[in-house]
């Protein structure tokens, strides 16, 4: 991978069972790119998705990324905690930022 490149896959297939659900799909991202992944359901977008974000690691192929970029990842369907309420998981999710905001001002 060039350093120019913050992510790249590389003739990456993705099966389940007897169905492919990516084929040979090649792809690379330049620093500061937003992306967009669009198609109908069933095409492979979360799969391809949960590849990126390191968590599917059955497929064949390469993925490569560099080493000062992070990764988020937001489920479809996340799994939340019965005993907690909607209202608290997210103040969870946005702890960090709400600390930022809450920071008094520096003079």
């Amino acid at each position: 991978m060039a350093g120019e490149y913050v992510y790249s896959i590389e003739n990456v297939t993705r099966q389940q069972g007897v169905k492919t659900i990516l084929d040979d799909v090649t792809l690379t991202f330049f620093f500061g790119a937003k992306i967009g992944v669009i198609g109908p359901n069933g095409s492979g977008k979360t799969t391809l998705l949960r590849i990126m974000a390191g968590l599917d690691k059955e497929y064949i192929g390469e993925v490569l990324r560099a080493k000062s970029a992070t990764i988020g990842y937001l489920a479809q369907e996340p799994q939340l905690d019965p005993d907690r309420t909607v209202q608290q998981i997210v103040a969870e999710g946005g702890a960090a930022q709400q600390a930022k905001l809450d920071r008094p001002l520096a003079r």
